[in-house]
């Protein structure tokens, strides 16, 4: 991506990812880690009254992304990640960075976490 300022271009491995804090999230003794979303607004209450939609959905993450949620700690840049993704699955994780930026995009879209420049 391109910046508008100065022209230069910056490296998506280099942003950092920060969790989102207003979702809760726990990883159980397997492992496994559970974000939880609450349903907010008119037309959610509307759905949990009459649709019975839960007041709170859980969303599970699979595979490495159980591994990669912890580490998402606002410090740590999307390229030393995949570090510690390498280091944990080796060649299983491959193509690593290709993997592992569409994941952080895709958390992104649903507003898990934010980016931030590494400096």
């Amino acid at each position: 991506m391109k910046s508008k300022k100065n022209n230069t271009s910056q490296n998506y491995l280099d942003f950092v990812p920060c969790r989102v804090e207003t979702y809760k999230w726990e990883q159980d003794e397997k492992g496994d880690v559970t974000i939880f979303v609450e349903n907010k607004g008119a037309f959610n209450r509307i759905a949990q009254k009459f649709f019975k939609k839960p007041e709170v959905s859980q969303i599970h993450l699979q595979g490495i992304g159980n591994y990669i949620w912890p580490l998402i700690d606002g410090k740590t840049s999307i390229y030393n990640l995949g570090v510690k993704v390498k280091e944990r699955f080796g060649d299983e994780a491959e193509p690593l960075y290709e993997r592992l930026s569409e994941y952080i995009s895709m958390l992104e879209q649903y507003g898990f976490v934010t980016l931030k420049k590494e400096w």
